[in-house]
């Protein structure tokens, strides 16, 4: 029976990436990188300059706030673990194609971002929330396919990435001598079911807060040790360089296998790192009280980079430097664990150890954010306590499930789930381009005046057509 399942998820893995999902993202991205003049690289500075701002109420939730949240579903046991196993299955070209489909990726965050302000829905007590479904439902008029969205963000957060985060995590103790494959990943599972349930109790404030300290500790630890092996392989990197191009552009190779391939691989594990393009990280960007929706496009695309550029690159390099060669058999943790071990001795796989503890537990409590305001927008309204404390219960349940599962069903059904929020999102953003671009140039135009930003719907053409900015 687990076969069959393991099997059908497969097929239905292969049709969706062979070619539609490589070629929505990669069609969306270049699309908008020159519809938007090359946002993600002309507004970098301005980027920066926006996450510093502060909430212009008290006690909502900040630029910096929404970056972290969203931050805190992206950056996780894919930054470790999705790129080794890239690396170790469609070969060190894969690197190349994360990286590409993150600077592109970084224009198509831009504009589902910037949406989801425009779209956003404003709170009693003044706060805002939204997402991929309320442009859908508002802007499209197509409510039934904002429902069909968000039960893709459930399945996706709630079941796929929440039960591969917690097999990854589990991986990761493979390598020490107390593992034991019968016993191990059950306790490691209740342990992580039974934290994650306690946090997800305390509500959407308590993940804020949690978040805000967690993400950015652990990225510039993780960031620090990859600059280190860097430093004492120097002489490595241009080796490394030249056979990270030379393999993504080995087309004889690449077309020999498409699936199994380097481009493939880095478009699986660059979408599951960075969700540039799905429509996750709208529903965190909505939240954040800014004074302009490019605002919050300019901060979520930052949020790409740091997952991709930074965290996976680091990851990348930590291997590719460490002496030890990438191989089918390494796939995933061990490759990392075997790669650390080689450069720092014992530290190595106990750092792999802390950080995908921490990666892992900021992933689960971040992907589990989405699914509550998803649940919002199908029932039309706040659900119930109990309601909420049943789906609280079955998310841990997923947990733990998926710490025991095998690592071939969690990587196709993470794949699977995530590809259908993909073949949705992207078509619509694509279709609701043209306000993004209207909110770009008022933006550029105000702050070519020397003013901040603010925004009215009626100077873009949709006067009554918004809640929040008439």
């Amino acid at each position: 029976m687990t076969e069959m399942i393991d099997g059908l998820i497969l097929r239905i893995s292969d049709f969706l990436y062979t070619p539609w999902v490589p070629l929505f993202l990669v069609a969306a991205g270049l699309t908008f990188t020159i519809c938007t003049g090359f946002v993600q690289f002309r507004m970098v500075r301005e980027a920066f300059r926006v996450v510093r701002e502060k909430p212009r109420t008290e006690g909502a939730v900040s630029s910096f706030g929404a970056l972290m949240l969203s931050t805190a579903s992206r950056v996780g046991t894919g930054n470790i673990v999705g790129v080794a196993q890239a690396i170790c299955l469609g070969g060190v070209g894969a690197v190349f194609w994360m990286w590409f489909i993150a600077l592109f990726g970084g224009a198509s965050a831009f504009v589902e971002s910037t949406l989801a302000q425009i779209y956003k829905r404003k709170n009693p007590d003044g706060s805002s929330f939204g997402g991929p479904s309320y442009y859908m439902e508002t802007a499209l008029g197509q409510r039934w396919l904002g429902v069909l969205f968000a039960v893709f963000v459930i399945l996706t957060y709630a079941v796929g990435y929440n039960a591969l985060a917690s097999y990854n995590l589990q991986s990761t103790f493979a390598g020490f001598s107390f593992y034991d494959a019968g016993v191990t990943p059950a306790i490691l599972g209740l342990v992580l079911a039974a934290l994650f349930l306690l946090c997800i109790m305390g509500g959407g404030k308590r993940l804020s807060r949690v978040t805000g300290v967690m993400v950015p500790v652990m990225g510039v630890l993780y960031i620090l040790v990859a600059l280190v092996i860097v430093l004492l392989n120097l002489g490595k990197l241009p080796a490394m360089f030249g056979a990270i191009f030379a393999d993504a552009f080995n087309f004889k190779a690449i077309f020999g296998g498409f699936s199994g391939s380097c481009v493939m691989y880095g478009i699986k594990r660059g979408l599951y790192s960075n969700e540039a393009g799905m429509g996750s990280a709208p529903n965190a960007a909505a939240s954040a009280d800014v004074s302009h929706p490019v605002k919050q496009g300019l901060v979520q695309m930052l949020s790409v980079f740091i997952d991709t550029l930074l965290i996976c690159t680091a990851t990348a390099f930590m291997c590719l430097l460490s002496g030890v060669a990438p191989a089918a058999e390494l796939a995933g943790a061990p490759y990392v664990q075997a790669a650390l071990g080689n450069v720092l001795g014992g530290f190595g796989p106990v750092f792999i150890a802390v950080s995908m503890t921490l990666f892992a537990f900021t992933t689960l409590i971040g992907n589990y954010y989405y699914c509550e305001g998803c649940l919002r927008f199908i029932l039309r309204r706040q659900p119930g306590r109990a309601f909420m404390t049943g789906f609280r219960i079955v998310a841990s349940v997923i947990v733990l499930a998926g710490a025991m599962a095998s690592m071939g069903l969690v990587w196709d059904l993470a794949d699977v789930t995530q590809g259908l929020m993909v073949v949705t999102n992207i078509p619509v953003i694509l279709l609701l381009v043209k306000p993004a671009l209207l909110a770009l140039k008022d933006y550029r135009r105000q702050r070519e005046a020397g003013k901040d930003p603010m925004f009215r719907a009626a100077d873009i053409g949709l006067a009554g057509k918004t809640e929040f900015w008439n």
